[in-house]
């Protein structure tokens, strides 16, 4: 072999940043990308309702008295916030057959009414709503807490029953408690959506393996589908900023900051000194 032959073997490739790719990956996406992103959205909004709401049960259990209602919610909660997402994933998915004597709950595609999706799709959703509901336990527990236990004991003695109670005096005020940790929750929801690729679910990051892997322009693809998310958590973030200032105004506490706000504090000095 000649020097030269071993010169370029040893070199390897040029890496070099494709502008063009980039610009096109970002600015035109395809109709493969797009598909990935409505994926990402709709589960992500899905699974975060869905996990509200067990979440809303789960804390309702395990501030009960009936011990058996407690421990339900007690081990729910122990279970699926000790073991990571990724692991649940794939025992949603691939361990269902055997806890159930060999049926499939989620074959190649399900039809749910008018719906058709893809089985991996309802696997993925059905674990994020799952491990989301044992977050969102302990958020809504201590939002429930944080009202007055006196305006349950004057519900009671108007006779109100405990969930007309619950329904009508606590939850409304526990949700100025919940709003904020639960729009953050969202926000982590929108990134978490990614672990599905590991079920094949082509949602953004999996359009980004696979324009890596017909293209081999990594950095771009993955800078790309990154810039995606960043959009998606930053128009959220404006939201949620705008309805907890409207929670604010709403109880006369101190208004939460908007995002340009919080990302430009950082570099502003702070004026004046102690008087």
């Amino acid at each position: 072999m000649s020097p030269d032959i071993i010169f370029a073997v040893n070199a390897g490739p040029t890496l070099k940043f494709d502008v063009g790719f980039f610009l096109r990956f970002v600015f035109q996406p395809s109709p493969a990308l797009l598909n990935g992103l409505a994926i990402t959205i709709y589960v992500a909004i899905f699974a975060q309702v869905a996990g509200t709401m067990l979440g809303t049960l789960s804390a309702l259990a395990g501030m009960s008295r009936r011990r058996v209602l407690r421990a339900i919610s007690a081990v729910y909660v122990w279970f699926f916030r000790g073991t990571p997402l990724l692991v649940q994933l794939f025992l949603v998915y691939f361990g269902t057959p055997y806890l159930l004597g060999g049926l499939d709950l989620f074959p190649r595609d399900v039809s749910i009414g008018f719906l058709d999706i893809r089985g991996a799709v309802l696997a993925g959703l059905v674990a994020l709503s799952i491990n989301e509901g044992a977050y969102m336990s302990e958020i809504v527990r201590a939002g429930i807490l944080s009202v007055d236990p006196g305006q349950t004991e004057a519900a009671k003695s108007l006779g109100m029953t405990y969930g007309l109670t619950m329904r009508r005096i606590v939850l409304p005020q526990a949700l100025r408690v919940i709003v904020p940790p639960l729009g953050n929750e969202f926000n982590n929801m929108l990134k978490t959506t990614s672990l599905m690729s590991v079920i094949a679910v082509e949602e953004l990051f999996r359009i980004a393996q696979a324009a890596n892997s017909a293209t081999f322009k990594t950095f771009e693809a993955y800078l790309g589908v990154a810039l995606y998310y960043l959009a998606l958590t930053t128009i959220w973030s404006t939201i949620q900023g705008r309805i907890e200032r409207r929670l604010g105004a709403s109880s006369g506490r101190e208004t939460a900051p908007g995002i340009r706000a919080r990302m430009l504090s950082f570099s502003r000095p702070r004026m004046g000194g102690p008087g």
